[in-house]
């Protein structure tokens, strides 16, 4: 897959350092979301993900046949080749295989997601206004790292994802016995400034955990 990597400036030999793998909304690309982490690269290995599919003047993880319906042999395709793509990297470079984390926006909120309840390799996700298939609930194999923690966020006035769907999303990580921190907007379908404050925060300190 293609990306785009920010990594620490100044790596120490034999250290390794968490990773941050970021997926985009539907529609735009690997750099849309790096104003949102600037800095970050001085803790992380940040990944950037371009999604393999186009659309429109941008990319995509998958297809939709519906509201909030993907297609399910398209998205199962996509979380596929982001799950070998996690691999790649951890092969690849100086990461701690403990302090893997995953964040992303609509599109790119939905596959952390999914990514988080099936790969145990995963400590956190950041989910910014997404939602979990219902197909991923009731048939994908569950299988979260048992100190998986998460943040989810939503705007209470996202035209494009309802705001219930967050809420269910915080019900259903809680429902799993996880610990997660849900953050509500007078928004959008977008990441505020507050929102941004809100996750970056979070990162830092669970990254300590």
């Amino acid at each position: 897959m293609i990306y785009e990597l920010r990594s620490p400036k100044h790596i120490v030999p034999g250290k390794k350092y968490p990773a941050l793998f970021v997926m985009h909304g539907m529609g735009t690309n690997e750099y849309d979301m790096l104003s949102l982490v600037d800095g970050l690269e001085d803790i992380f290995y940040i990944f950037s993900i371009r999604g393999h599919l186009n659309q429109g003047q941008g990319y995509a993880f998958f297809t939709i046949q519906g509201y909030g319906k993907p297609h399910r042999k398209v998205f199962d395709e996509g979380i596929n080749k982001l799950t070998h793509f996690i691999e790649f990297a951890s092969q690849n470079y100086s990461l701690d295989p403990s302090r893997l984390y995953l964040m992303g926006f609509s599109q790119g909120a939905i596959v952390s997601m999914t990514l988080g309840l099936t790969l145990p390799a995963i400590k956190g996700v950041v989910a910014l206004s997404g939602y979990i298939p219902v197909f991923v609930k009731e048939e994908y194999k569950i299988n979260p790292n048992k100190n998986l923690a998460v943040f989810i966020s939503h705007g209470e006035y996202d035209q494009a994802l309802p705001y219930e769907w967050g809420r269910e999303n915080n019900e259903y990580f809680t429902g799993l016995g996880l610990p997660v921190t849900f953050k509500s907007y007078p928004e959008g379908h977008t990441v505020s400034e507050k929102n941004v404050l809100d996750f970056r925060e979070w990162l830092l300190n669970d990254v300590q955990r």
